[in-house]
This record gives C-alpha cells, structure tokens and sequence, in this order.
C-alpha cells in the first residue's frame, strides 16, 4: 500500500494494508472497515443512509425502523431490509455507496483533532459494497477539485445561504428552485442538504454553482490579507468567467 504526499488519511492507508477491521474515527465523522475496505461512513455533515432512503420515498420511515429494531444489534439492517421485500439489493447498494461516498467526503477533510482506530467495531448496517481505501481516497480529491473548479470559495461551504432574485428571463432547475426555498440566510448547505434528504456534497456543488451564476450571496467576511472574491457574473451572462475564477483561486492559494 503506497502512501504518498497527496494521500488524504495515511492511517486509513496503512489500516487498509495490514487489512484491519474497524471503525476509523475522525472530528468529522467515523469510517467503518472490514478486512482493509471500508463498508460505511457517517458524518455529522451528511445525511445518512436512513435519511436517503425514507426521503426518497424508497422506505417508509416505520419500515427503516423496524429493520434497525429487528436486525440492529446483528450488524445485518442491509440483510434484513432486502429479505423482507422492503427494497431490492440494488436499491440499497445504490443508497449506501452514495451515503459512503457522501460522508467520506467530510470524513476525510481537514482535521484538527486526533485520528483514532477502534479494532473489531462492527457498523449495524453490516457489509453492503465494499470500497477499497484507493477508491475513497481517488474520489475525495475528484469531489474537492470539482468544488475549486466550479467556484474558488470554500466559504461557502459552512455558510449561511443568501439567496439572490433571478435576473428576468433567468430559469431555474427544479433542483434550484427546492434549495432556493430553504435558503433563509440561516440554513448552511448541509442542514438544507438534511432538510432535502439530498447528498450533502451534491448540495455544495449546487450552491457553488448558485453563487457563479449570481444567485446566492458569497459570504460577506474574509480572512485578512486574502483577495476580495470578484463580483457576481452579471445577468447578461450567467455562465461563469472560468479563466477569472482560476485566477481567483491561484491568488487565494497564493495567500494561504
């Protein structure tokens, strides 16, 4: 198992290599791991896989708990959802690898806090699809350069959300429209992430792409010494200035 500079958890690789069984935990949130791979996630920035699939419309909310009820404490609510007719193998490996991924993503940010390994925890879901270490840490850093590339503004991120009023003529997605409604300048992308039962990260992309496109306020404080943000693309073009938001990006790199 080669560990380089870019690897994003080295511990998650050196567990992966001696093929350990666990739960690794982080300030984000926890990855569970059978024989080196790891079989879930959760973080606190993320819904989980319950949230998914009852919001979905997938699972009924007393079907999700009579499966935890039932087959919580065998580590088998996968295996019971699926032999209880409640919803198919696909449908579940479908919710689950996007939960995974989903908080993986925050799981394996940056962390201030210590990085601990419980040996032989046992996550209740029980084994769903197994995700190699070098698949997780591959698609942690594609979600992150698709984030930089689609807006140079990690504040965003944890902020409240401000919408701005479309331009005249300007049509929305429908899925813009539903995060537009709970954007009250409380709500940060991941609690409307929760409120939507919607991937988290799917909801940062949305919300990056809402503020290029003009339709959400960037966040009115900055660090001193960083560059301000450009202003807004005007309405006449909503596509964003790519070659400006990777200058931006560069000087805030820059001054970092």
């Amino acid at each position: 198992m080669r560990i380089t500079a870019s690897t994003t958890s080295p511990m998650l690789m050196r567990l992966a290599g001696e093929r350990a069984t666990g739960a690794l935990l982080r300030d984000q949130g926890t990855l569970y791991l059978v024989d080196g791979h790891v079989v879930h996630a959760e973080s606190p920035a993320a819904p989980g896989i319950d949230v998914l699939l009852t919001a979905g419309g997938a699972l009924p909310p007393q079907g999700w708990q009579e499966a935890l009820s039932l087959a919580g404490t065998r580590h088998e609510v996968g295996r019971h959802l699926i032999d209880s007719g409640r919803i198919t193998a696909g449908e579940l490996e479908m919710c689950h690898i996007g939960a995974l991924f989903d908080a993986a993503f925050f799981v394996l940010g940056p962390a201030s806090g210590p990085t601990r390994f419980r040996y032989g925890v046992a996550h209740w879901l029980g084994r769903v699809r197994p995700v190699s270490a070098e698949t997780l840490e591959r698609e942690t850093r594609r979600r992150r350069a698709l984030l930089a590339s689609v807006w140079p503004c990690p504040e965003l991120d944890t902020s409240p959300v401000v919408p701005r009023p479309p331009a005249p003529g300007h049509k929305l997605t429908g899925r813009q429209i539903s995060l537009l409604r709970l954007a009250d300048g409380v709500r940060t992308p991941t609690a409307i992430a929760w409120a939507l039962g919607r991937p988290s990260f799917h909801t940062l992309i949305e919300v990056r792409r809402l503020a290029a496109a003009g339709l959400v306020e960037p966040p009115r404080t900055a660090e001193p010494g960083l560059p301000m943000l450009p202003a807004p693309v005007s309405d006449d073009h909503p596509e964003p200035d790519v070659a400006l938001l990777r200058r931006v990006r560069d000087a805030l790199e820059a001054s970092l």
